[in-house]
């Protein structure tokens, strides 16, 4: 059986039939930390990092890498993508708790939001942290305030809405002109933004961001975002704009399934540096600093679901369900999004697929369904099967619907030994915020 790029790196079978990453049989995983269980590896997500840095750095050296922990975050991670000298992207005052919790250098932090609270701002203040996103005219006074009071002045980003679709799903499409996020190019609101942040003693314009939505699969709606923002930016310019950093924000799409074909990594960096260095020379503007933000690419590969098959069944002539021990509980993109995922059979690999099933959860939701339409050999109670590509907005979305405990999380070393990065949640977890 090929092992295709869905996997982390360092996957492969063993002597047993069996799953195995970086020498961890994935059996012995689910049997040693219990099903459901969300397992990352190490080398996938620094091999990932360190191809996303040399391919946008190949062609603009001033270039940093953000990872955006709204994919995933957590105390061992946040320390995972500091060694990888990536700065951070949030979006809420428990992200940055954690980003605090690692010391993680502020510099480097940029905070994200559409309504971020007097108390997220004044923490993020506190702590100094780089860049704040600025979403909303609301968000510009409260700053502002905020700024003033505690006698900060604090270098900011506009982030703009260009108008442009990026062809993805409608819940996760951000840079059209109907969309909660940032100030529209179009009706002048983002004009109308340059000119109330410049007013602000407390606030220091740097740069523009815009986000177009994720996963994007291709490469025009970049280029058609970049050029619509830059033709913007250059009319600020005779305003006294510093044009000192360019953020076209992230959405880098992976393979969730064999037959999905995303760009390489350096396909996006190539598109994406050129039309920015195209268009900076076309408005007479010196090229800023670029800033990337990326989550799923980054761990979506590095991460594989595991769960453990329950009862079934089979209704002639219409589909045969194959209940899991997780579900929508832990991964709510197939039940949201209509995400789609590849599944495996971890414990016997060697067979051949044979009938066609449905993956449900044991959620009560007729909803909750991981998989419509898998491919894979017999299946009997107790067998283990994979999802690959989990890695992001499972574990980070997953919630205690029907008071489900959270599964715990392993990460495989580089190495090659597995450690637990996060505890499974007990029944006493879920009560213990109960008050009689």
């Amino acid at each position: 059986m090929e092992i295709t790029e869905l996997f982390p790196d360092g996957t492969s079978i063993n002597s047993k039939g069996h799953f195995e990453i970086g020498d961890v049989d994935l059996v012995d995983l689910a049997n040693q930390y219990g099903t459901p269980l969300y397992i990352y590896d190490e080398n996938t997500i620094k091999n990932i990092c360190y191809e996303f840095i040399h391919s946008f750095r190949k062609y603009w050296k001033d270039t940093h890498i953000l990872y955006a922990a709204k994919a995933f975050i957590n105390k061992p991670l946040a320390q995972l993508m500091m060694s990888e000298n990536l700065g951070l992207d949030i979006v809420s005052g428990g992200e940055l708790a954690v980003a605090q919790s690692v010391q993680f250098p502020p510099s480097s932090i940029y905070f994200h939001g559409n309504n971020k609270s007097k108390d997220e701002i004044s923490m993020a203040l506190d702590y100094k942290i780089g860049r704040f996103v600025v979403d909303n005219f609301a968000e510009i006074e409260l700053l502002t305030e905020l700024c003033q009071k505690k006698n900060v002045v604090q270098d900011v980003l506009l982030r703009l809405s260009p108008g442009i679709d990026a062809h993805t799903h409608v819940k996760t499409t951000t840079g059209i002109l109907d969309s909660k996020f940032g100030f529209s190019i179009v009706t002048g609101d983002a004009m109308d933004a340059v000119s109330s942040i410049l007013k602000s003693k407390n606030l220091n314009l740097i740069g523009f961001h815009c986000h177009l939505g994720s996963p994007i699969f291709e490469l025009e709606p970049y280029k058609l975002g970049i050029e619509s923002m830059m033709e913007f930016i250059s009319s600020t310019i005779t305003m006294g704009v510093d044009f000192k950093e360019f953020s076209p924000g992230g959405g880098f799409a992976i393979r969730y399934l064999k037959t999905d074909k995303p760009p390489q990594v350096e396909s996006y960096a190539k598109m994406i540096v050129e039309t920015i260095v195209k268009e900076c020379s076309k408005y007479d503007m010196s090229v800023p600093k670029i800033v990337i933000e990326s989550g799923r690419a980054i761990v979506g590969r590095a991460g594989v679901a595991l769960y453990r098959v329950g009862s079934t069944k089979d209704i002639p002539n219409v589909r045969k369900y194959v209940s899991l021990d997780g579900g929508m509980g832990d991964n709510i993109r197939p039940s949201l999004y209509g995400s789609k995922y590849q599944p495996y059979l971890v414990n016997r690999v060697a067979e051949s697929d044979s009938e066609k099933v449905t993956l449900s959860g044991k959620f009560c939701e007729s909803g909750d369904i991981l998989v419509e339409e898998a491919v894979l050999p017999q299946l009997h109670e107790g067998d283990l099967i994979a999802l690959p590509a989990s890695g992001a907005y499972s574990p980070a979305m997953a919630s205690n619907y029907n008071l489900n405990p959270k599964p715990p999380i392993v990460l495989i070393t580089k190495n090659g030994t597995s450690k637990l990065i996060r505890k499974g949640e007990t029944y006493e977890d879920l009560m213990s915020f109960d008050v009689l």
